[in-house]
């Protein structure tokens, strides 16, 4: 291996952004798999490989013997002529220039040296790739295909693939498109960054790019859940007293909101303000100028809300998106009634939970009537009519109006 050789790995490693020492052992190895496989292992071989007089040669031992039939073996002879007194089976050190060696012997060692070098150019690139995760990106689209589009984001091609994609959100070849770096995928001859518009992840960049007060820490992001496309609500906290966390997500005059619902093609985003209450940040997640009541349950995580007749659909939101949304963020299971729908609410499970016997007018006698013929519960006799009651065997119209009239009022 000739002196321009070495220059020419080390210009190669400095291209590849590979130190010297690197390229040095890598030199070393390569050079030791193809000449080991010549020698004995009492050769003892060692590889110098010295970039500062550009040097590379290989030292070991070659054993005495008869007549040399290898490179690790000497004859007798031959030997005679450094050490009269040298014996058979002695050992004779040696140093060779690596260009001294045959042919075939260099390639094998050029290419292992080669294919270690990309391997660990690979490495490298993982590993750059790697610190570009959970970051955001942009770069211009060069490609549309079945897949997705294509980015070239200057150091690599990225894919935006299309389930990663908002909903009717398109891009044509040459736009910029900005996006979330979510996977690194290697493969055969190069690597691939896998970019994301829909993750919540992308959303809280964004806000982390927008609002200075998230970097600094003062304020931070408890939750972010979002049907891309269509609606996001990202819960905030402050860390500050003297700092608002929704007037500085929003920004003065709304500029900050605006900014990032133009960065996602105009999706609606609704700021939260994180509460430990559940029932406040229930209302909060909801809308609270909406939102009058929050009625938890005793046992799991359901909630029931009540807004006005004009707020319900705003509760609710563009199918079913708002409550839908709010759900997701507090881990809670949301039912939104009106105050007259909630009261009707609970008097229907009351009905239900409720045995005939606790009407006002039903007899032991009339109670066992209704059973035989599979009416148990108050919510029961709520749902017949009179004449269904009638009409029973042994229950009166009288008796049967009466019941069916206790049971609008139980």
């Amino acid at each position: 291996m000739s002196a321009n050789l070495m220059g020419s790995l080390a210009e190669l490693a400095s291209l590849k952004q590979l130190n010297k020492e690197q390229l040095a052992e890598i030199i070393k190895d390569g050079l030791y798999q193809a000449i080991s496989k010549k020698l004995l292992l009492e050769s003892e071989l060692i590889i110098v490989a010295d970039f500062d007089t550009n040097r590379v040669c290989a030292r070991f031992n070659r054993i005495v013997v008869e007549r040399d039939m290898s490179l690790g073996e000497i004859s007798l002879e031959e030997a005679k002529d450094f050490d009269p007194d040298i014996e058979l089976g002695d050992k004779i050190p040696a140093e060779m220039s690596i260009s001294d060696f045959e042919p075939k012997v260099i390639r094998n060692a050029r290419k292992a040296i080669l294919e270690r070098i990309k391997a660990l150019e690979e490495d490298r690139i993982m590993f750059d790739y790697e610190n570009q995760k959970n970051q955001i990106i942009s770069g211009k689209v060069t490609k549309d295909d079945y897949n997705g589009y294509v980015v070239d984001i200057s150091y690599a091609d990225a894919l935006l693939p299309k389930e990663e994609q908002i909903e009717d959100e398109f891009f044509k070849v040459g736009d910029i498109v900005k996006a979330y770096v979510v996977n690194i995928r290697k493969r055969k001859n190069d690597v691939i960054v896998i970019l994301s518009r829909t993750r919540p992840e992308f959303v809280k960049r964004i806000f982390e790019t927008e609002i200075p007060e998230m970097n600094s820490g003062d304020i931070v992001v408890k939750k972010i859940v979002r049907e891309p496309g269509m609606r996001t609500k990202v819960a905030v906290q402050s860390n500050e007293k003297s700092i608002d966390a929704t007037a500085a997500c929003l920004g003065e005059k709304g500029i900050r909101i605006e900014s990032i619902r133009n960065e996602l093609n105009g999706e609606l985003v609704d700021i939260v303000l994180w509460d430990e209450s559940p029932e406040q940040l229930i209302a909060n997640a909801i809308g609270p100028d909406l939102v009058e009541k929050v009625y938890l349950a005793e046992r799991g995580r359901f909630a029931r809300i009540i807004v006005s007749e004009t707020n319900k659909n705003l509760a609710i939101g563009k199918k079913g998106k708002n409550v839908k949304l709010a759900a997701k963020l507090t881990d809670f299971k949301l039912d939104i009634y009106t105050e007259e729908e909630f009261e009707e609410k609970i008097s229907e499970e009351r009905r239900i939970t409720s045995h005939v016997s606790d009407l006002d007018g039903v007899t032991s006698k009339v109670a066992e009537v209704l059973k035989e013929h599979g009416y148990t519960s108050v919510q029961d006799i709520y749902e017949a009519s009179i004449e269904e009651l009638t009409n029973l065997e042994g229950l009166g119209k009288k008796t049967a109006a009466k019941i069916k009239e206790s049971s609008k009022y139980f």
